[in-house]
């Protein structure tokens, strides 16, 4: 009964589709057998444990491989992530954050507006060696942490609130709706005045993943992002609307004179 194609049938379909494939492709091909010889004794008996013993090995052994493989792929990953953030920390060391330091010092120095520009440089400084210090969070198959991604841009006056489980979601989706938080961040310093706070959240929901940026500022006047579209400035309209639109998401906003300013980005989730 046993014969090198039922058992090569039984091997292919552990490979291809581990154990359960391995222990159907068995069970099948011996039932078939047995029909097609009209008779099940000792022999056959034993000959069907042997298929269902190859098809639950071999297929064991496809999964272990499998895993061993992503898992060294993760590692390789890892380990180049590493190396390029070990190259930019030696480029930027001496010149970027040399230069931050720098302006938030003489911030201090100068006083009146100065001193707000020498805060928005120490925030940017601490940003920057967060993001040049952190561990890789881009895995092998190109999946990265938003909640990681979004908590380096906690500062004195941001507050990120994220899972404490990772986010993960594609790493061009993650690089999208961070840019579009750093947009919406870097308004708020522009214009919702020195002393206004931010608060960022994310949050899963069952089809989607949900960031807030919420802020305690004046709000935009009605009619503004419009006026300053026409008038070119497209910061609003690229950096955030256009960032979102392109990953498939949604943006709503909320502002008003007592509410301060809230942008909703949505972005579908990819496992759904």
């Amino acid at each position: 009964m046993g014969s090198i194609w039922t058992s090569g049938a039984v091997l292919a379909c552990a490979v291809a589709f581990r154990i359960t494939g391995g222990v159907l492709a068995a069970a099948v091909i011996s039932v078939a057998l047995v029909l097609s010889k009209q008779r099940f004794g000792v022999l056959e008996l034993g000959d069907m444990q042997l298929l269902l013993l190859a098809g639950l090995t071999v297929g064991f052994a496809a999964h272990v491989l499998e895993r061993t493989a992503a898992r060294l792929r993760r590692l390789v990953a890892e380990q180049a992530a590493t190396a390029e953030r070990e190259w930019l920390t030696r480029a930027v060391h001496d010149g970027v954050l040399q230069v931050l330091a720098h302006v938030q010092r003489r911030g201090a120095e100068l006083g009146g507006g100065a001193t707000e520009l020498g805060v928005l440089a120490g925030e940017q400084e601490t940003a920057l060696r967060a993001l040049l210090s952190g561990s890789g969070t881009t895995d092998a198959s190109g999946r990265r942490d938003l909640a990681a991604a979004l908590r380096i841009l906690a500062s004195d006056r941001v507050t990120v609130s994220a899972p404490g489980r990772p986010v993960e979601l594609s790493g061009p989706v993650v690089d999208e709706v961070e840019g579009a938080v750093r947009a919406a961040l870097a308004n708020v310093a522009l214009h919702a005045g020195p002393d206004a706070r931010a608060w960022v959240l994310v949050e899963e929901l069952p089809a989607a993943v949900e960031v807030s940026v919420r802020d305690d500022g004046p709000g935009i006047p009605e009619g503004r992002l419009v006026e300053a579209e026409a008038q070119g400035r497209m910061g609003v309209s690229r950096s955030i609307r256009g960032r979102v639109g392109d990953i498939g998401g949604t943006l709503t906003l909320d502002t008003g004179p007592d509410i301060g300013t809230e942008w909703v980005i949505r972005v579908p989730r990819e496992d759904t």
